[in-house]
């Protein structure tokens, strides 16, 4: 294989590998404020929590595979896809923010720094967007931005390189989100 091919293929991988490195240069700090752009804040626990794989991206990867059989092993055995996202029901609790039924769809496309195989039970605050909002500002100079999943579902509110607003309810984050929220609405 060609330095040119073989320098092409690393940086498509890394493209399509999910991860941190692969979708932004560096984590920034969370911006609690930025609760300003949810459209709903709830309290509720997470159920029916899933990760779905993007077919695409895994035929991509194969057909890549199949073209260049002297792959470096790091890079044939990629197992996650920055298209790959999470998709969840949030048993409402609690409305902060908006309106909510008693059971929310959720999705979560974190392609900044993968989504978790499982989440655990307990109580969650949780910032939403619906696909027509915006989201909150890029604040470092490279991300990668996906477009949402699920254009009828809900989205977790997550500036690009910064943490996702899904606290633990007893959070200090949750408190803090909480504490913006009363005083905003003055």
């Amino acid at each position: 294989m060609s330095k040119f091919w073989f320098i092409l293929l690393v940086n498509l991988c890394a493209m399509l590998a999910n991860g941190a490195a692969s979708a932004c240069a560096m984590r920034v700090e969370i911006d609690l404020h930025d609760v300003e752009y949810a459209d709903v804040v709830v309290v509720g626990r997470i159920a029916n929590y899933e990760v779905v794989l993007d077919p695409v991206a895994r035929q991509r990867h194969k057909e890549i595979l199949a073209r260049f059989p002297d792959m470096p092993e790091a890079l044939r055995n990629v197992s996650g896809f920055m298209s790959d996202y999470a998709r969840f029901d949030v048993l409402v609790d609690e409305v902060l923010r908006g309106t909510a039924p008693k059971t929310l769809s959720v999705t979560w496309d974190n392609s900044t720094f993968r989504e978790p195989e499982h989440m655990p039970t307990g109580s969650f605050l949780i910032a939403l967007r619906s696909a027509s909002s915006q989201m909150p500002p890029l604040r470092w100079p490279s991300a990668t931005i996906l477009p949402t999943p699920d254009t009828d579902a809900l989205t977790v509110l997550q500036a690009p390189c910064a943490i996702p607003f899904l606290f633990e309810n007893a959070s200090n984050e949750a408190g803090l989100v909480r504490q913006i929220l009363v005083s905003n609405s003055k």
